[in-house]
């Protein structure tokens, strides 16, 4: 049985702002879910910041912590949104070279891990565990009108932004 499988890697287009690139085989079956990937560096995912790697350096979370307290609302305003169709995707995210230990937060754009309200009725993804060049994926499905943000809390990163028409 041969099944389709879809692929979003986001690239930066030369003088140009990020755009996607959709890789597709075509096939007969069920739909798989379209996959993303991303890549952690030190306190920033490469791709939403349009593929420019800011060079960071950190040894631990508290790092990234004084980074993003003087760079991250600048980087993040400027920062690649991903506009996604409603459906069922895995983010694929791989530490290239953090020295410690990182994870992944997917969740709806208001959750609030301290109302208990929200652990039953609003979206939330995560996980830990992502040792340096270890990828790891992470499946979630998106609902049409919603907005999204995903970080990684151990290696702080801004909220980069989801929206789903």
């Amino acid at each position: 049985m041969i099944t389709k499988r879809r692929t979003l890697l986001i690239g930066v287009a030369a003088g140009a702002a990020a755009t996607f690139v959709a890789i597709a085989t075509a096939g007969h079956a069920a739909e798989e879910p379209t996959v993303i990937e991303l890549t952690q560096v030190p306190c920033q995912f490469l791709e939403s910041e349009n593929g420019f790697d800011h060079g960071f350096t950190t040894a631990r979370k508290e790092d990234c912590e004084a980074i993003n307290s003087q760079s991250g609302e600048e980087r993040l305003s400027s920062a690649q949104v991903l506009n996604l169709t409603p459906g069922n995707y895995v983010f694929r995210v791989t530490n290239q070279n953090v020295p410690y230990p990182l994870g992944f937060w997917i969740r709806e754009h208001n959750y609030d891990w301290r109302n208990p309200l929200h652990k039953v009725t609003k979206t939330s993804v995560s996980g830990g565990g992502m040792a340096t060049g270890v990828t790891l994926d992470y499946e979630v499905e998106l609902e049409a009108g919603h907005e999204y943000v995903y970080s990684c809390p151990l290696n702080p990163t801004p909220d980069y932004r989801i929206v789903v028409n």
